[in-house]
């Protein structure tokens, strides 16, 4: 951060019209539009379910194609190779997971006796009547079943009275034998020959289909389209490339440790956590599911069940707080709730690869609503930046009363900027936004009480951040005395309960830079109460106006001060919006200050009149002498009474 001294008189407010989307709105006919098209992908799902993992593995696999051709390998060679690696490295995976999934259905029933070792033991230690002992005779009821349905067992056959059930079945055509037989190995195949087929061509021709695709959305506006198109690939690809790395990084001490403990299929385990990791959120525990199962079946000991447990534990924890945060380069883009509904959604629509491609297929979605206007709906409800500006988040807490959070958000934004930038950027701003529904009408007096209650705790539970400015500051000036030290700054809000949350603004902003201030409401601007506070004993009183156009009656509280004690410099602050803030930031409405009414503030004897948090700072805090009151501001004697002025006639 930078010296004291210098933040005040070089700061500027920020200037990233990104941070804030432009103001949009939910429409009937686009909600009946994206109900059209969920219903058209829940009922096309044989069609547009392939399409979709093969523009998925078109976005995977362009980086490396565009790697190979920089080798000078022509386009055609460089589409082959690299499908032709990728779904053999698919295919082979596959094939392991048969071939583990075979062996452990045959190794199930060793499993059986340790199951009802272990419930037993712990039907023995718990209460006969409790929820244990509940659940271990239903396992074992379930357990009875079983093995009565299963075969082999003659002993049991002979002891069975019970007839067997006679079922006549006729013979089949060789036909419809065929079609049993053949139909449901056919479908996947030609479903996987399909995408590898979609995905050479996707390859082949991304720049026709690039040309084609601008020509669709918009030619008129290449610079957009093109935009959108790099971002979705990037984002996407990177997702799903990174991702995978993740997923190897995590499945391979999985795979190793569960070797090492002794549970069976400890390669089919590490396979399956590897894919189940690409489902948002809940893939960990689904990955980590069967294998507890297992742990808990293969031994009557409960060790490898503890070790299981503790190895997926170490592993997740270690690959969430090191390895994803080293990894991710960028964000996705989509909010963590919106991930969760997004999977739902197409798990709803496209079943269990619906789930696991629900992340990216979101990507693509807020990929488009973040630079294409018709889609802006999905960058409203799935994106990760805020929808509103800072300043008009921290007023709707203040309307919802909302304290708490809102002190959260300052000390949040506190982390990076000085407390007076944030009163620049953000509580100032947000003041004026409530100023202006008032001036409208919209707010009613109950509102208005209750905001300012609510900023003026925000603004007392940010009074620690003053000693930890300070004491930076201090540090970062090397001992040099800061710019409003030893400094008496007295701040009062000008005719509102507004205007007095503006001027504790002001005053704890001025305390942070070491001068002794205060802040009192507009109250105490009558006489009697004026008195009281001993202004002058001040160095400067600052009176704080939210309104663009206040009273001469308000401004002439200057003139009124100044007679009382010559020598006080007093100041006139008209607050207005920051010159960097976007212009659709929601204060449309909000006008700038009057021109006639800062010109009628000097008019008056204003030593000084600012807009802006850094000239009211330096203001207040200025050496400069007081300026004598006009001559024709100065007070007339009056004489005692009519009749003593009678008498002087």
């Amino acid at each position: 951060m930078p010296n004291s001294a210098l933040r005040l008189a070089a700061a500027t407010p920020r200037t990233d019209a990104e941070e804030v989307p432009q103001a949009r709105r939910i429409t009937l006919p686009g909600l009946a539009t994206i109900t059209a098209v969920a219903a058209v992908l829940y009922v096309g799902q044989a069609v547009f379910l392939p399409l979709a993992i093969a523009m998925l593995l078109t976005f995977a696999l362009s980086p490396l194609v565009n790697r190979i051709r920089r080798r000078g390998v022509p386009l055609t060679a460089s589409v082959l190779v690299v499908v032709f690696l990728a779904f053999t490295l698919i295919g082979a995976f596959s094939l392991v997971v048969a071939g583990q999934l075979s062996t452990l259905a045959r190794n199930l029933p060793e499993f059986q006796a340790n199951i009802i070792t272990k419930l037993e033991g712990l039907q023995e230690q718990g209460d006969r009547h409790g929820i244990i002992a509940r659940v271990t005779g239903m396992v074992t009821a379930i357990n009875d079943e079983i093995s009565t349905a299963l075969p082999g067992d003659e002993g049991a056959e002979a002891a069975d009275p019970t007839p067997l059930k006679v079922q006549v079945v006729e013979p089949q055509s060789p036909v419809a034998m065929l079609q049993d037989l053949v139909l449901p190995l056919v479908s996947p195949i030609a479903t996987t020959g399909l995408v590898i087929v979609v995905v050479v061509f996707m390859l082949l021709e991304r720049e026709e289909l690039r040309d084609r695709f601008i020509r669709l959305i918009g030619s008129n506006d290449l610079h957009r389209t093109t935009q959108v198109l790099e971002d979705a690939g990037s984002r996407v690809a990177s997702y799903l490339l990174i991702q995978l790395l993740v997923n190897i990084i995590y499945a391979l001490p999985i795979g190793i440790g569960l070797w090492l403990i002794g549970v069976p299929n400890a390669l089919l385990w590490g396979l399956l956590t590897l894919v189940l990791r690409f489902v948002p959120y809940i893939g960990s525990v689904l990955s980590a599911a069967f294998p507890l199962f297992l742990a808990f079946a293969v031994s009557p000991e409960w060790s490898a069940l503890l070790w299981t447990a503790a190895l997926f534990i170490a592993v997740e924890l270690i690959t969430s707080n090191v390895i994803e945060p080293w990894l991710y380069g960028s964000r996705t883009g989509v909010s963590p709730l919106a991930i969760i509904v997004s999977a739902i959604f197409w798990t709803w629509i496209w079943g269990p690869l619906g789930l696991v491609l629900s992340t990216p297929l979101t990507v693509c979605l807020v990929v488009l609503g973040r630079h294409i206007p018709q889609f802006e709906l999905f960058d409203i409800l799935f994106g990760d930046e805020p929808v509103l500006a800072p300043h008009a988040r921290l007023y709707q807490r203040w309307l919802a009363g909302d304290a708490i959070e809102a002190t959260f958000r300052a000390e949040e934004a506190l982390e990076h900027d000085w407390l007076s930038d944030y009163y620049r950027d953000v509580g100032l701003p947000a003041l004026m936004m409530a100023q202006a529904d008032w001036s409208r009408g919209v707010l009613s007096g109950e509102q208005e009480a209750r905001l300012a209650r609510v900023a003026m705790t925000m603004i007392g539970d940010l009074q620690v951040v003053i000693e930890e400015e300070l004491d930076e500051a201090r540090a970062e000036s090397d001992a040099e005395p800061l710019l409003a030290e030893g400094r008496r700054i007295l701040c009062i809000g000008g005719r509102s309960a507004l205007d007095d949350v503006s001027a504790a603004m002001l005053a704890q902003a001025l305390a942070a830079e070491g001068a002794e201030a205060a802040h009192h409401p507009h109250t105490d601007l009558s006489p009697s109460r004026l008195k009281a506070l001993d202004p002058g004993a001040q160095d400067c009183v600052a009176l704080c106006f939210l309104d663009p156009s206040p009273s001469r009656a308000s401004l002439l509280h200057v003139r009124r001060l100044k007679r009382a004690h010559p020598g006080l410099r007093v100041g006139v602050v008209l607050w207005q919006m920051p010159e960097g803030l976007p212009p659709d930031a929601g204060w449309r409405l909000i006008g700038k200050a009057d021109p006639e009414k800062l010109a009628e503030a000097e008019e008056i004897g204003a030593d000084f009149v600012a807009t802006a948090m850094e000239p009211a700072m330096l203001g207040s805090v200025s050496k400069v002498e007081a300026r004598i009151l006009p001559e024709t501001a100065r007070a007339k004697p009056r004489p005692r009474s009519r009749k003593v002025a009678a008498s002087t006639t």
